[in-house]
This record gives C-alpha cells, sequence and structure tokens, in this order.
C-alpha cells in the first residue's frame, strides 16, 4: 500500500491555471495541458463515449487507477465555493451522479457535511479534523491497496511537506500558462528518484518515487 498522487502539469510547473472558478475549475489555460488526456479511449469509455485515441498513455492511464482503493482531496477541488456549503440547490461535485473514483474519496473540508453516496460506488465523506486523520480514514478503507490525494495543488503541497507520499507522476503537457497554481513552492527538502519517463503524444509521464 502506498500514498501517491497523478497529476497533469504544465511545461512551467502549473497544475492549475489563474482564475480558478466554478465556472472554470482548471483556472485559465489549463485546458489545453488536458489535450492529450480527453482524446485517449480510456477517458472517453469512462465517460460513457465511444472511440478515442489509443497510444502510449493508455498504459500510464490505467495502471494508475488499478490499484486505488481511496482517494483523498481538497475542499477546492471537490468544488462548491468557499465557505459553508451551499445547500440550494446542494453542491454534489463536478462530475455528475457517476463520478469517476468508484472508491471512497475524503474530502478536506472545515465546514461538517454528511457523506454523499453516489452511483458506481463513490462516496464523498467530508474529514473536518485534518490532512492525517483524511488519510489515516483513506487507508483504512482503502486496505492493502493504494491511497490515491487526488487534488488540489495545496492539499499535495501539505502530504508533501508533512512527509507523506511514497511515488507521484506528473503528466507534463507542452503548454505554458505563466501563471496559476505551482504544485511544488514551499515543500521543502523532497528528495527524489526518478522511475520511469513515458514519451506519448501531446505529453510525457514521469513517475518519482520519494527517498526517506
Amino acid at each position: 500500500m502506498a500514498v501517491t498522487f497523478q497529476l497533469i502539469m504544465s511545461l512551467d510547473g502549473y497544475v492549475a491555471g489563474p482564475d480558478q472558478s466554478v465556472e472554470d475549475p482548471l483556472g485559465v489555460g489549463m485546458t489545453r495541458a488536458f489535450a492529450w488526456f480527453f482524446e485517449l479511449e480510456v477517458w472517453r469509455r469512462v465517460q460513457g463515449i465511444q472511440g478515442g485515441e489509443v497510444n502510449e498513455s493508455t498504459a500510464v492511464i490505467e495502471e494508475a487507477r488499478a490499484n486505488v482503493g481511496a482517494y483523498v482531496m481538497g475542499r477546492n477541488m471537490f468544488g462548491g465555493g468557499r465557505g459553508p456549503w451551499p445547500e440550494d440547490p446542494p453542491w454534489r461535485g463536478w462530475w455528475g451522479e457517476n463520478p469517476p473514483y468508484h472508491v471512497p474519496v475524503y474530502v478536506l473540508t472545515h465546514y461538517a457535511r454528511d457523506p454523499l453516496e453516489m452511483q458506481g460506488g463513490t462516496t464523498f465523506r467530508f474529514v473536518t479534523d485534518g490532512t492525517r486523520s483524511a488519510l489515516d480514514e483513506a487507508q483504512q478503507a482503502a486496505g492493502d491497496r493504494d491511497v490515491r490525494i487526488a487534488g488540489g495543488a495545496d492539499t499535495v503541497r501539505q502530504y508533501l511537506r508533512e512527509g507523506l507520499v511514497d511515488e507521484f507522476e506528473l503528466s507534463v503537457a507542452p503548454v505554458l500558462l505563466g501563471d496559476g497554481e505551482r504544485l511544488f513552492e514551499n515543500v521543502g527538502d523532497v528528495r527524489l528518484e526518478q522511475v520511469r519517463a513515458v514519451a506519448a503524444p501531446g505529453v510525457t509521464h514521469l513517475r518519482y518515487r520519494i527517498g526517506r
């Protein structure tokens, strides 16, 4: 069992563009870094869409999903705006009634909320007592499978600073944003061992193991 994350990143180090909002959750310009991903057959299949490309990225994405038993994500990634949870209508995430996770998801938040059961086996559970508590709950739910830190950038940085991440993969797209959410700001002295590099159309996948 490992604690991991996998994020799409621009060539200049951003995992979200500037001016994130409910209307533009990835931030201005960041959708360009996802262009290769949205064309993949494996992504389209999860969305119930036929067709798509099969290439070197396919195995990377399928492998990333294969052994995950639970996810942890920040409030901003789950969405709904800042502050107390909206009630009319209640915010249920970005992904519709059948989110792509299909395992328990632990959402870091300052505002308590009852668990939210969705189709396909995804249940969002809202954790108000910090990163370690969320990770402990996720690890218990995952059993001998991995826990994936789903994002966003600030949540990943917290787990990196606390030395709680074992391995990660970055899918680096040839896009320059110039502004937004940098992944590796103020994470301390994180020592990395490169495990592999996979070149694919529109992206390069880089996997690293964190030294102890």
